[in-house]
This record gives structure tokens, C-alpha cells and sequence, in this order.
């Protein structure tokens, strides 16, 4: 017995233990330059209403309706409120950083949303401070400098990587990007498919991703690359580049064979036939309906 309630005691530690792990690893520490920043974007009509559409596409599951209260409490860290105190003492900079980075279920958007679309969002959030007033605006050179990067895109075949070197120009000088988040996708037919992980560059601004051996590409073997890159200083570029580095696939477009995706003289035979019997059955038996009324209508009157 006296073993039994030592496991027990143990148990419940262990358990307590683990919870408190959890709630620092979910608790989101803001650099204090992040805290700082400020929005480049002027959070007028116009930019809440932006945000607001993007609130409701990729927030309002868990978070609910703002200045509602209907947040998912059952979920661990709760979500919380956007109109509540506990977000509203939050700088813009925390904000915009913590919408970026996510937490323990809160997914990292910085790798869905573009810095802009992330501004607006919080400038929806603010709308329901009525005591917010927005700092100036952080006037920076990133505008100025963000069509100045250069980007290498080399494919080695003996090791199947893709090697990127990104360099931005400062006035008359080149430099390198140090840190920066790059993202390396292959364009499909349905979307993007994303490249191993969010890898940042090294002090040459330069990044290694392995590339899969066996991905399929055009008739000659090109595949498209998209490169989105990160950087505090130049902002978020997106570049793309066709590299020769995929299996030749003589595949034929999606819209060049009949399929259910495919435009109405492109449909499958069978739901082609499907569709016209299932048309003709339906005017069939309003017919029927009609003149099966009709007669009765006739026979009433000879009974009359």
C-alpha cells in the first residue's frame, strides 16, 4: 500500500514536471529589438479591413470572434481573445514577432503570410483598442534596397543540392545575408512543394538544400525553384528560377485528357452519359407527372 501511494506521489511530480516544461516552452520570448518595431504599413480602413479577411481564414478557428469571448478553451495554451488586455499590452512589434513565430500549436505564419499581410493583421487586432494610437510610422531603407538582392542558384549533381548565395547591395557595397530565412519550393501542379525545412544562411549568406533525386520535371527535365527569403534588413523577396534538374516525364497537361476537372467537352465519358440519362429521367418523370394529372383532371370530369 505504502509503495502505491509512493508511485502515486511520484506520478503526480512527474505529471506537474512535464505541465511546467510545457508552459515555458510554449511561452514565446520577444527579442527586445522585435519588441520595439514598428509598423512600415499606416493601419488605415482599408489595411483592417485586409486583415480582417486574413483573420478569418487562418485565426478565427481558434481564436473565435474577436470581443466575443468564443476562443477554443478546451485547446492547451487557450488561445485567447485578440480584443482582450492580455493581447492589447502587447507592443506592435511583440505582436507582429508572435504571429510570426507561433507557439507549441500555433503554427510559425511567417511561412504562410507575407510581412504585409502579418501587419494587417495586426492592425485588425488594435481596431478593437479604442486607446491604441499607432506610432509612427518605421520609415527604413528595406523599400529602397529590397530590389538590390542578388541571388545565386547553383544545382550540384554529384550531391543533389541545391547551393543559393544571396547578397544585397548597401549604397556602393555588397554584403552578404547573414541570417536570413530562406524557403526553397518546387512549383507543381497543384501548389508548391516545400524543400526540407526554413534553413537560414550562413556569414557568406549562403545555404545548402538536398534536393529529391527522383522528382519528376518537364518533357527536357526542368523544374521551377522558388526561393522566398526573409531578411530584417531587405525585407521579403520571393524569386524564381527553371533549373534543369529534374527526370525528364513526357506527361500530358491536366487539361489535355478528359477528366472531371477538366472544361465540359473535356469530361469523362460516363459523367457525360451519367449526366444526360440522369436530365432526361427527371424531365421523363415530370412528364409523366403532368400528364398523369391531367388524366385525372379528364376522368373527374366524365365522373362529374
Amino acid at each position: 500500500m505504502k509503495r502505491a501511494i509512493k508511485n502515486i506521489k511520484s506520478l503526480v511530480l512527474l505529471v506537474t514536471m512535464l505541465c511546467f516544461q510545457l508552459g515555458i516552452a510554449q511561452t514565446v520570448v520577444v527579442p527586445a529589438d522585435k519588441k520595439a518595431k514598428a509598423s512600415p504599413l499606416l493601419f488605415n480602413d482599408a489595411a483592417v479591413k485586409d486583415g480582417e479577411t486574413i483573420y478569418t481564414k487562418n485565426c478565427i478557428s481558434c481564436h473565435g470572434n474577436p470581443s466575443k469571448a468564443n476562443y477554443q478553451k478546451s485547446m492547451s495554451p487557450v488561445p485567447g481573445d485578440p480584443a482582450e488586455e492580455k493581447f492589447q499590452k502587447n507592443s506592435d512589434g511583440e505582436l507582429f514577432y508572435k504571429i510570426g513565430v507561433g507557439n507549441a500549436v500555433m503554427p510559425m505564419f511567417k511561412n504562410v503570410l507575407s510581412e504585409e499581410e502579418r501587419w494587417k493583421l495586426v492592425g485588425y487586432i488594435r481596431s478593437f483598442n479604442k486607446n491604441y494610437k499607432q506610432p509612427p510610422l518605421e520609415i527604413t531603407v528595406v523599400n529602397l534596397l529590397s530590389k538590390t538582392v542578388k541571388l545565386s542558384i547553383t544545382y550540384n549533381e554529384k550531391n543533389h543540392q541545391i547551393a543559393i548565395l544571396a547578397k544585397g547591395k548597401v549604397k556602393n557595397d555588397s554584403v552578404p545575408l547573414k541570417g536570413s530565412e530562406i524557403i526553397l519550393y518546387a512549383k507543381r501542379y497543384f501548389g508548391r512543394l516545400q524543400i526540407e525545412t526554413v534553413k537560414q544562411t550562413n556569414q557568406q549568406g549562403a545555404v545548402l538544400f538536398d534536393f529529391p533525386k527522383n522528382l519528376p520535371g518537364d518533357k527536357a527535365g526542368n523544374i521551377e525553384l522558388i526561393v522566398k527569403i526573409n531578411d530584417e534588413l531587405f525585407g521579403e523577396i520571393t524569386v524564381s528560377r527553371t533549373l534543369k534538374i529534374g527526370i525528364p516525364t513526357n506527361k500530358p497537361s491536366l487539361t489535355e485528357k478528359r477528366a472531371i476537372w477538366n472544361v465540359n467537352a473535356k469530361a469523362p465519358i460516363w459523367i457525360l452519359l451519367t449526366y444526360t440519362i440522369g436530365v432526361i429521367g427527371i424531365w421523363a418523370f415530370l412528364i409523366y407527372i403532368i400528364f398523369s394529372i391531367l388524366k385525372i383532371k379528364k376522368a373527374s370530369k366524365k365522373n362529374n
